[in-house]
């Protein structure tokens, strides 16, 4: 879960006299005076994005949600290019007491153990951070809040920390709030598929729970066996699977969070549908942790098929890959699942740097298509159909088909396996771009042409289904000169082709 630093000479924001002073503030009778002061926090960090200007890390959250300095270790030349140590408190052996009475031997101060905690995924940026805190229930994290907004210190909420953005690491000395004990599964409805659970819960353990009964995550992510689903929600997480069922905000049916001051929003419906008020929910998805932090969710689960299939495809150019995601989905129809691509450059890394094997000859481009559903004999007449027709017709050149598990598994590490192999190549620009799907690729191509030979490589992958591009750019070091070609191009470009940045960063070399 992601969270913004705060400014401790700001004013509160959630001083407003319309607020419910108890504790917990549920959707179903406290709207009104809960949107008033959840919107005016999102009014207050609009405008300070605005007074602020370009921030492209989130990095941690005062206890006031107030608003975040300039991003550190982004890109960066030095360490002083960091913003300055806010005036929070330092935490005092006091503090610690306080903390050991509500979670007893779940407070770390060990720095080794701290470690892992204080560095992220890509081991790009590092906080000092000397206390780990890790509640198991949304009233400790409560307590916890509470005291820390009264005490003025700064907190870091910290989920599967698997994120490429270095936001769940500490700037400074923050404490580290971690969600990995709030695991428990505390419902599952057979009959409806809604599951609901704790912000800490890993995805692939969700998945593995929701298998055994005959269901299936929404939600399928490169980094499920780190990854939790408090951090998903957070960040609005698409992946692999949002072609079939959609983004989160239509499979989340309900959350609860707490707020920067200890309160407890409790939207934890498991209703497919509540016009109720204002649906405050949809404020936390993708808010990442700007707003409070996220303790639990339910989720819209659908059955798990009984059919799968996994095709690896290769292509000479972009458009025949366009023309072969549109007549997929012609013939597929509704058992496609998932359609991803990477190009020959992703693939070489994955050869190079995993050796991983290409079980079909080299093209420039390669699919990746899923396919589900509840009929094995019915789904691989449609999929031979769609294969025949697209060799016929010369969209594709090669191609291979998996239906056993670990086949299936070895063609998905083809895709999913492209951002660990990346880190393997040297520094790494990483720009995450949704653009219009015809446009996906080109930015790649005119990164290319601008660099000339500036760059060690500059590839593209990702989702088609829903225009999402993941850009990269390697050196073999930290080059500025480079910086200042790729930056501000990819965003003019962008912005040009009406598109959007989710996700930029430049970490520092390792």
């Amino acid at each position: 879960m992601l969270c913004v630093f705060g400014d401790p000479c700001d004013p509160c924001l959630f001083s407003n006299s319309c607020v419910s002073s108890s504790v917990s503030t549920a959707c179903s009778s406290s709207c009104s005076s809960t949107f008033c002061s959840v919107m005016g926090t999102v009014f207050h960090r609009l405008g300070s994005v605005v007074r602020l200007g370009s921030s492209h890390r989130v990095t941690t959250l005062s206890c006031a949600l107030r608003a975040p300095p300039p991003a550190r270790g982004l890109h960066s030349e030095s360490p002083s290019a960091a913003p300055q140590r806010r005036p929070f408190s330092r935490v005092s052996e006091e503090d610690l007491t306080f903390f050991r009475r509500i979670l007893q031997n779940r407070v770390i101060t060990d720095p080794d153990l701290l470690e892992s905690s204080n560095v992220d995924w890509l081991r790009s940026v590092r906080g000092s951070s000397e206390v780990l805190l890790r509640p198991q229930t949304t009233e400790e994290v409560s307590q916890i809040l509470k005291y820390c907004s009264n005490r003025l210190l700064a907190v870091t909420p910290q989920g599967g920390n698997t994120g490429l953005v270095g936001g769940s690491v500490p700037v400074y000395d923050e404490i580290i709030l971690s969600t990995s004990l709030m695991n428990d599964i505390i419902s599952f409805d057979n009959v409806s598929g809604i599951l609901t659970c704790q912000a800490g819960c890993v995805l692939e353990n969700l998945s593995q729970y929701l298998e055994d009964r005959d269901h299936m995550m929404p939600l399928d992510l490169g980094a499920k066996g780190s990854c939790h689903i408090g951090g998903n929600v957070a960040t609005n997480a698409g992946g692999l699977r949002l072609l079939r069922y959609g983004s989160l905000r239509g499979t989340v049916l309900g959350l609860e969070a707490v707020l920067s001051d200890g309160r407890v929003l409790d939207c934890l419906s498991s209703l497919r549908k509540d016009n109720t008020g204002y649906d405050l929910k949809q404020l936390f998805i993708g808010s990442e942790g700007t707003l409070g932090v996220i303790t639990a969710v339910s989720v819209l689960c659908p059955r798990r098929p009984a059919s799968v299939n996994v095709v690896l495809l290769g292509c000479e150019s972009f458009q025949q890959l366009l023309e072969t995601f549109q007549l997929c989905r012609g013939m597929l129809g509704e058992i496609l699942s998932a359609f991803e691509f990477l190009d020959s450059e992703c693939m070489d890394l994955l050869k190079t740097h995993l050796e991983l094997t290409n079980p079909i000859s080299e093209c420039p481009f390669y699919i990746v298509i899923e396919t589900s559903g509840s009929d094995a004999t019915h789904d691989a007449e449609k999929l031979h159909n769609f294969l025949e027709e697209a060799m016929t017709s010369l969209l594709v050149i090669d191609g291979t088909v998996a239906t056993e598990d670990s086949k299936i598994k070895a063609l998905w590490s083809l895709r999913e396996r492209v951002t660990e192999a990346l880190t393997h190549d040297g520094f790494v620009y990483k720009y995450d771009v949704s653009l219009p799907v015809d446009m996906i690729y080109q930015l790649v191509l005119d990164m290319r042409e601008h660099l000339g030979g500036g760059a060690k490589r500059v590839v593209g992958y990702g989702h088609v289904g829903d225009g999402n591009l993941h850009l990269n750019i390697t050196s073999s070091a930290k080059d500025p000169s480079l910086l200042a070609s790729i930056e501000p191009f990819v965003y003019e470009w962008t912005a040009k082709h009406r598109g959007s940045i989710s996700t930029c960063w430049t970490p520092k070399a390792s």
